[in-house]
């Protein structure tokens, strides 16, 4: 088994039984759609492993150290890069924008690799944004611990700035255009 297939098993596994907030879709879809969107802008096998795996270390009990002993380095590095500090000590509500902040801040130096793990996971997101808000309406504000829409368009509009390197791809394209279909609806 190569490391992409290992990855897929790796992270569906430690994903099982979780779904995704606000529906009853199984998460493994997430890392799926992602790892879909980012083999249109790469063919690295690490890479796309990595982004199958973008949300074990953040969402699992799985560390840094076990996606090293796994997958090596590289993979463990790129995980360890895209995961978002949850700041467990402050409650998820009052970190939102100091964790956003950082994410946003990670990508002046970041690597065209770690751009593209990250567009693919936003582009996935803000998918399921544009689905929700087509079923439920800005109801779907109320499932986030940010709950005011500005502040997910100031998120979604800061990233979008921040991976300009990747303008020329689809997915950032496409990126591009659901943020004006979701926040100017």
């Amino acid at each position: 088994m190569g490391i992409l297939e290992k990855a897929i098993v790796y992270a569906a596994e430690n994903h099982m039984g979780a779904v995704r907030k606000g529906n009853d879709i199984p998460y493994i879809v997430h890392p799926m759609e992602a790892l879909s969107i980012a083999a249109t802008m790469t063919n690295d096998p690490e890479v796309l492993a990595a982004t199958v795996l973008h949300d074990v270390v953040e969402d699992t009990a799985i560390t840094i150290n076990q996606i090293e002993e796994g997958f090596g380095k590289r993979v463990a590095d790129l995980v360890a890069w895209s995961s978002e500090d949850k700041m467990p000590h402050i409650p998820p509500q009052e970190s939102w924008k100091a964790r956003k902040d950082a994410t946003i801040k990670s990508l002046e130096d970041a690597s065209l690799d770690e751009m593209i793990i990250i567009l693919a996971d936003k582009l996935s997101n803000i998918r399921g944004l544009y689905q929700g808000l087509i079923h439920k309406g800005d109801e779907i504000w109320r499932q986030f611990n940010q709950k005011d829409k500005r502040m997910h368009e100031w998120y979604y509009r800061a990233i979008l700035g921040a991976l300009a390197a990747l303008s020329d791809s689809i997915a950032y394209q496409e990126f591009s255009s659901l943020i004006d279909k979701v926040f100017n609806s």
